[in-house]
């Protein structure tokens, strides 16, 4: 149940970190103004939250971990939202960036 809740969260802190800084991106580079950008900051805040409701309590190992969410889960929103084709080699390093989150996330540890 606790790998489970987790895996929640990375999905729900990527949807908030991915999703506030596409915000962001199509406020200013896409000319869509202050209200998407306002939008992506507060995704943004949400995602540093949710961040902090992770079973474990080591800051540095969530944020290592989610990198590896954030990696698989920027390609999976660029082919979602901007229909961006990942090659093998975009699928083959988003695969080991989520097996090195799986490591450093879920390894066993004698304490």
């Amino acid at each position: 149940m606790t790998v489970l809740r987790s895996g929640l969260l990375f999905v729900l802190a990527a949807l908030f970190e991915i999703g506030g800084a596409w915000l962001v991106w199509q406020g200013v580079r896409e000319h869509k103004g202050w209200i998407w950008i306002g939008a992506g900051v507060i995704a943004l805040g949400l995602y540093g939250f949710a961040a902090t409701l992770q079973p474990d309590g080591e800051f540095g190992r969530i944020l290592a971990a989610y990198g590896g969410v954030f990696v698989a889960g920027s390609i999976a929103w660029g082919v979602v939202a901007d229909g961006y084709r990942p090659d093998r080699y975009d699928v083959t390093g988003a695969l080991i960036c989520l097996a090195g989150m799986a490591v450093i996330m879920y390894a066993p540890r004698g304490h």
